[in-house]
């Protein structure tokens, strides 16, 4: 009788592990953002997206616009402030397509860099077995022993900044491995590092910088101080508030402005008395192209005008003396403004102000009056002021924001601010009055010039452009540059051709490179005569 014994049942293999599909669709995902292609397409996506701050007005920029846009686009003014068509720069989707480019940059540029670290570390491969098929290859016989051909085919390589390396082979003879051109990787990762610099540069520099704007008139009674209730405009960066602006006052002394004799501008002079941290007054100059520099602001010049003086002498022969500017309209310093007297005609046995009685003048000034209604040069030769005078409430007290540079065109249209001027505007020369319908008078008193003043504060400014050198430098590297490799190997000739080297050598060039078959002949000729 047979006895069976009974063997135990192998385990069962354990069921194959499926894959974490979230982990799975996270790696592809973060695979497709940091792809180079990607980049591409939200490079091109932040240029599309920086379009409607170009054709939008930006409140940042010029609040005023913003204002004027929703009067004259009352429905589709409110969609575009959903969207965010007001403050582009700041928006939800601009920030995350700007936030979605600089992840895309890391990832990309970081691996390139770790792959371009080991290749400079790794020694070039080792010759091919077949010389004979490289796109480029030759045959010559020298006579030398291969293992000093080796080495003086080495040297002459390194006299040519190729990175070399020399190796001995089992069969005795010697192959020699040589590569150049890392600098288009070198200045391709430079580029986008210089890039991602930039993109830092922008966030911070947004996040910690100001801006302001100030039209500044000449006089010693017209200069302000760096607060932000004396700037025409002003924009904050969300990290700094109004303690942070520096202390400094100015005032403008001279404005020189000169022109050709057609009209075109030749040289801008602005002169100014600036007092620091409540110190003395120095005076410093500064012109369109070199700013004024103060506490690490610059202090641009980027426009400039006349201010127009008027006195205005009311029924009870009270008198008020404005200088107000009036803002260029062509290159010929036509220009445009309003003179607003609100607190006039009061009865100082009442001392009560009645609207309907305010008084606001608005015309052109030119300074070179022609035959028609533009001025024919921007220097003052024949200068004359054209103002229609208003009557009635200037609608400055019920709050609702509007420009100092024209009348409240809703308050014309209303009939509560009326013309009494009659059709035409009246034409003053400088020193000459006008009566009033009322008794009431303006005198025209002359002008004074003014300078449109931009300051800006802005930290990273340096990196910025340190960033942009630093990208055209890497794109010069990446576009002269070319990869290629070119090997050499050093067999003993037979005895029956007295001994020597025979010389194989091959080329390949790793990119585009056409005139990579004259260096190659070049090198091959060099070996052979064995000189560098």
């Amino acid at each position: 009788m047979t006895v069976v014994e009974e063997r135990p049942a192998p385990p069962a293999e354990p069921p194959p592990r499926r894959p974490n599909r979230a982990w799975a669709l996270l790696r592809n995902s973060w695979r497709q953002l940091t792809s180079m292609r990607t980049a591409l397409v939200l490079l091109f996506l932040l240029a599309v997206a920086a379009i409607p701050g170009s054709v939008f007005p930006q409140r940042a920029v010029d609040s005023q616009r913003v204002t004027e846009y929703y009067q004259a686009h009352p429905q589709l003014a409110p969609w575009l402030e959903r969207l965010g068509g007001f403050e582009v720069y700041g928006s939800p989707w601009f920030a995350s397509i700007y936030l979605l480019l600089f992840t895309s940059l890391i990832g990309c540029v970081v691996p390139r860099l770790r792959d371009l670290l080991r290749s400079l570390r790794q020694a070039p491969p080792d010759a091919p077995r077949r010389l004979e098929r490289m796109p480029l290859a030759a045959e010559l016989s020298i006579s030398t022993a291969p293992a000093e051909a080796a080495r003086d085919i080495s040297g002459i390589l390194r006299k040519r900044r190729w990175r070399t390396k020399v190796r001995e082979q089992e069969d005795g003879s010697f192959t020699i491995s040589a590569e150049k051109g890392y600098l288009k990787e070198t200045g391709n990762l430079l580029f986008h590092f210089a890039l991602l610099a930039v993109l830092i540069g922008v966030g911070f520099g947004h996040w910690y910088g100001w801006h302001a704007n100030r039209i500044l008139v000449q006089g010693a009674d017209q200069g302000f101080c760096d607060s932000l209730a004396q700037y025409d405009e002003s924009t904050l960066g969300p990290r700094v508030d109004a303690a942070d602006l520096p202390d400094f006052c100015m005032k403008l002394t001279n404005f020189k402005a000169t022109y050709v004799s057609t009209g075109q501008p030749k040289s801008f002079l602005a002169t100014v008395a600036v007092s620091e941290n409540d110190g003395p007054e120095r005076t410093r100059t500064f012109t369109v192209n070199d700013p004024l520099r103060l506490h690490g602001a610059s202090v641009h010049l980027v426009g400039n005008g006349y201010a127009v003086t008027m006195r205005y002498t009311d029924r009870f022969g009270v008198s008020q003396t404005k200088t107000v500017p009036f803002l260029p309209v062509d290159g010929m310093f036509t220009s445009e403004g309003v003179a607003q007297f609100p607190d006039v005609n009061i009865d100082p046995k009442t001392d009560k102000r009645d609207a309907s009685l305010q008084m606001g003048f608005e015309g052109r000034y030119l300074p070179t009056v022609g035959d028609g209604a533009t001025s024919t040069f921007p220097a003052e030769n024949a200068p004359a002021l054209f103002l229609t005078a208003y009557r009635g409430d200037l609608g400055l007290d019920v709050g609702t924001p509007g420009s100092v540079y024209s009348l409240d065109q809703g308050q014309i249209a209303t009939g509560d601010l009326k013309n009494v001027s009659g059709a035409r505007p009246h034409e003053l020369k400088i020193g000459d009055s006008w009566t009033l319908d009322d008794g009431t008078k303006l005198e025209f008193l002359g002008t004074r010039p003014f300078a449109t003043l931009s300051i800006r504060y802005d930290p990273t400014q340096t990196l910025v452009l340190a960033g942009a050198a630093i990208g055209l430098a890497g794109l010069m590297l990446s576009l002269a540059g070319h990869r290629r490799r070119v090997w050499f190997r050093a067999l003993p000739a037979s005895p029956e051709s007295s001994g020597g080297t025979l010389l194989s050598a091959g080329g390949l060039p790793r990119t585009d490179y056409p005139g990579f078959a004259d260096e190659f002949t070049q090198l091959v000729k060099a070996a052979e005569e064995g000189t560098p």
